[in-house]
Order: C-alpha cells, then structure tokens, then sequence
C-alpha cells in the first residue's frame, strides 16, 4: 500500500499496481502476457498447502499411480471448481491486483468473475495434449467481434513450477493466429474454434508458458492456444484458472449456458430459436452494438442453419 497526503492534510492509502502497464499493453496487443512473481512468497506457499486439500501429494500419486483411477478418464478430471476448502486458495481468484489488472484491461469496475477452477495434472495419467483452439467457445454464446476482442480476460496462476517437460499451455499471438477463422467450415471435427488445424502448424510462433510457481498467464478468449504433454517423470503441473468479464444487462443466473454450448443438441435449438427466444439465452438481441459484418459471418458459422436475415438489418459495417 502507499501512503499519501490529500489536500486537507489527512493521509489515504493507495493500493499498488502489481501488474506493469507493458503486460496490461503485451495483453492488448498479442493477446495474452506472462508476469512472474504474481504472487508474494507467503501467498503463494499457504495456497500450495492448501492444494493438498483436494489432491493428492506428488509424491503420494506416483508412490502409486494404480490407486487414484479418477485422473487418468480425461485430462480434465484434475478439474475442481471453486469455491474451495481454503481461503488461501479461494481469494487468489479475486486477488486484489489480478481485479485490478482485469479493470484495466476490460475497461470497468463492474466484473463479473464467471469461472474459477483448479486443475492438477500428473505426469502419465493421461495423455495433455490438446489441439490449437480459442476458449470463447464455451465462455460465449456467439463469436468476438474482431473489432472489440477484449469482452473476456482468462487468467492461469501457476501453483507449481512449470518448465518444458511440465506440460506447458502453448499460445500463439494474436496476429500469428489472425488469419485462422473463428469458427471454421468443415464438420463437428472443427468445432471449437480452430480445432482441426494441424500438428505443428504454429510451431515457429507459439510460446510456452513456463516460470516458477506464483507466476502469471493471462489471455484473451481469441487466442489460439493448446495444452501439451507432460514429458517429465513424476512430474505434476496445478494452476488456478480466473475468469473475468464486464457485468451486462443479464445481471444473475443459476447457469452459465455457454458452458453447454457445445452439447449435441445445442446448436439445433439455437437455430431453431426465434429471436426473441435466443435472447432469453443471452443471445445478442437484434440491434445490438456487438452485430456486424464480421460477427454475421462468424456466427452464421457457428449456427449453419440460423437465419441471420433479423440481425442484418441495423448491423453496423
């Protein structure tokens, strides 16, 4: 905290800004940032003892691998969502300069923390790798709008070292990844985002996320990016994940329906939904800022057999 004088003669407390206006720039401009030593030595020690809450030790896993099934399914199983068994844990989803970081970057004080999970990953459970893909698929109801991307600030907090054989988050800047399409034509094999892309395509760009425990992963939603393999022996990886969003007009809710947004049946009933009918979803409604050119197009991707005639009228260009 700092300490200053107002005119009157009293003294107010100010909060620091953690995170330098450079990331809040690199955030901006390539999509995504890295900051290293996010978190202070004692925070980050009382939540690395807190994680043995809900996992089990390193040491423990790999004394016998057999004797916990429930992470070798999926490589999601690590999953735990908040809230947690430890205040340690839960406040890093809100800590007070990943808020401010999430204020600057959105543009307001009125956020929505949306999504916080934990996620443990422990070397030959299962296979990490994951293919290119943009997070807004299940963040979203529609696409971004390439003209006002930043709707959406996710956020790892490395609770673990993480190095190359650690199974580090790849991510391709923003202008690498820019002529690949939202939302590409082509089958359910490329439904999320820039699935499908091949093996190796962004090799010479993309950027491992790796530094020490208590570092920092921030991104937009439009990002490609991709989980890798863990190829270290005995190795584990646990990160918290924060998600942040400006509040709307759709004030609460029990359900987060982009988190279904990729279900069998989604897709045949967003379609089939009048407009107004969508809008109950949380579907832009018609005359809305965010419809244009592009997210016609995008979204018309997304939903074949929608008829986007409604939205068109109005659209800016």
């Amino acid at each position: 905290m700092v300490v200053g004088p107002v005119d009157d003669g009293r003294l107010i407390t100010v909060a620091a800004v953690k995170v330098p206006d450079r990331n809040l720039h690199e955030l901006r401009e390539q999509g995504f940032t890295i900051v290293e030593e996010f978190l202070a030595k004692d925070e980050l020690k009382a939540a690395q003892e807190a994680l043995w809450l809900h996992y089990p030790r390193p040491e423990d896993y790999f004394a016998d691998p057999s004797a916990h099934p429930e992470y070798s399914r999926s490589q999601f199983d690590g999953e735990s969502y908040g809230p947690w068994q430890s205040w340690d844990l839960n406040r890093l989803a809100f800590h007070p300069d990943l808020v401010d970081l999430a204020e600057r970057f959105l543009g307001s004080a009125d956020l929505h923390l949306y999504n916080a999970v934990l996620w443990a990953k422990y070397a030959g459970a299962i296979d990490y790798e994951q293919v290119h893909h943009r997070d807004f698929v299940n963040h979203s109801l529609v696409v971004p709008n390439r003209r006002d991307p930043g709707r959406h600030m996710t956020s790892f907090v490395l609770l673990s070292d993480v190095d190359e054989e650690d199974g580090p988050t790849k991510v391709v800047p923003v202008e690498a990844g820019a002529t690949r399409p939202y939302w590409p034509k082509g089958g359910d094999e490329d439904f999320a985002g820039g699935t499908g892309i091949e093996p190796g395509a962004f090799a010479e760009v993309e950027v491992s996320v790796t530094g020490p425990a208590g570092t920092l992963f921030t991104f937009r939603t439009d990002v490609l990016h991709r989980g890798s393999q863990i190829t270290g022996e005995r190795r584990a990886r646990f990160v918290l994940l924060a998600d942040y969003e400006v509040w709307g007009p759709q004030w609460t809710g029990r359900m987060g329906w982009p988190m279904y947004s990729l279900g069998p049946h989604w897709t045949e009933m967003m379609e089939r939904a009048t407009p107004r009918e969508r809008e109950l979803f949380g579907f832009p409604a018609i005359g809305d800022a965010y419809w244009n050119d592009q997210t016609l197009t995008d979204v018309q991707c997304r939903y074949p057999r929608m008829d986007m005639t409604p939205y068109t009228s109005g659209a800016g260009v």
